[in-house]
């Protein structure tokens, strides 16, 4: 299950008749940071062409995330770390709509927000860049017609990763290998890579992120997911609006791609049942061939000893329609339905949960409690009251 989504429904038509803007100008929210701003540059460039009566402004901003550079992830004990001050903004009304990682963005949103449009992902995968040396290496080898695997890395090789996720899962297959944190934007983070002093042997990083850098060169190979399933809504962008703002729901629904919404649906419902996050190991791989939607989804321990995975197959056109568990008015975990088909969003939904308890019944709750108690035991950091939003609108 590791190709990317695309081939179960047709793409929402751009030249559909939709009602025009009478705003002419629409206000863009963002993060700082030069992978966040190629993002929303490509999605204002895709809302150009559907509709070039329109302009756009971008303001950056900086996130709690973004302001602490030193500590891992897992242990501020805050949510929304790279999205809370953009979307105080957009309650706020100071910009129109923002562009997020979808992964960033928790399964329930603020009251009154919405995510009005998931594009097309890109791959989803985790991908490892080496060092320099290493690279040489793993390229010769990979040139004489051999595979390299992170198992050719020598015994207590450092691994950098601000991922839970990826460090559990890689410790069960490469238990030689050491893992340390790496804070910092990309750029940063290959930086400590490249230093002639630097402790890390290779970095685990997001392929989709170094592609849209356009840094495929950095990439020394791409991850099977058997070896390490990504994180729900990983590789996939996504626009939020305010629910009640119809002119920019509207303005959004032409980016809409519904294979991928679909997916992460289904992932996030799956999240949203298990209570997962980022202090907590929550993986994923999903796709859809012929409205058939394929899932398989592992939890960890932080020490990868323990695993529970499961995976699912749900036709998402069923003959009897499917009764939703939860749906949260008009949105399906916090996503949008923009039109899409109301019966394969909730197969989608359903089936998130579906599988969500069947990780449960096999003791996935026991993990996940653990590795909750042992980050909220680490989580020493106490976050300062960011005005970042209110400076920067």
């Amino acid at each position: 299950m590791q190709a990317p989504v695309g081939n179960g429904l047709k793409q929402i038509n751009s030249s559909e008749t939709l009602p025009l803007p009478c705003q002419k100008e629409f206000c863009v929210g963002t993060r700082r940071s030069q992978l966040a701003i190629v993002q929303t540059n490509y999605v204002v460039s895709r809302l150009r062409e559907i509709n070039s009566r329109v302009d756009f402004s971008i303001i950056g901003m900086d996130t709690i995330g973004d302001d602490i550079q030193v500590t891992a992830l897992s242990k501020i004990g805050e949510k929304s770390l790279f999205t809370k001050e953009l979307e105080v903004a957009l309650d706020q009304k100071k910009v129109d709509f923002v562009v997020h990682s979808l992964k960033d963005l928790p399964s329930t949103l603020p009251e009154g927000l919405t995510i009005a449009a998931v594009l097309l992902r890109e791959n989803p995968q985790d991908a490892v860049v080496l060092r320099q040396d290493h690279h040489a290496r793993c390229k010769t080898i990979q040139e004489a017609g051999n595979t390299w695997t992170l198992a050719n890395l020598p015994e207590g090789a450092v691994v950098g990763t601000s991922s839970l996720r990826r460090a559990a899962q890689l410790k069960r297959h490469y238990p030689h290998l050491l893992f340390k944190d790496v804070r910092g934007n990309l750029n940063s983070r290959l930086r400590k890579l490249d230093d002639a002093n630097s402790p890390y042997d290779a970095l685990i990083l997001a392929t989709a992120g170094l592609l849209r850098l356009g840094w495929q060169d950095r990439i020394s190979i791409i991850l099977p997911t058997a070896d390490c399933l990504y994180a729900v809504g990983q590789g996939a962008l996504a626009v939020e609006c305010r629910s009640d703002d119809v002119e920019t729901c509207n303005l959004l629904r032409g980016l809409v791609d519904p294979d991928t919404t679909l997916c992460c649906v289904a992932e996030r419902a799956l999240l949203k049942y298990l209570e997962g996050g980022c202090s907590v190991p929550c993986a994923v791989s999903t796709c859809i061939q012929e409205h058939t939607l394929s899932m398989k989804a592992g939890v960890y321990s932080l020490d990868g000893s323990q695993a529970v995975e499961d995976c699912i197959e749900v036709n998402l056109l069923p003959v009897e329609p499917v009764e939703n568990e939860y749906q949260l008015d008009s949105d399906y975990v916090s996503i949008h339905h923009q039109h899409l088909n109301r019966t394969m969003l909730d197969a989608a939904v359903q089936a998130g949960i579906t599988l969500a308890k069947k990780l449960e019944a096999n003791g996935a709750l026991n993990i996940l409690n653990e590795a909750r108690r042992q980050t909220r035991a680490a989580n020493i950091i106490n976050l300062p009251t960011s005005g970042s939003a209110k400076n920067a609108v």
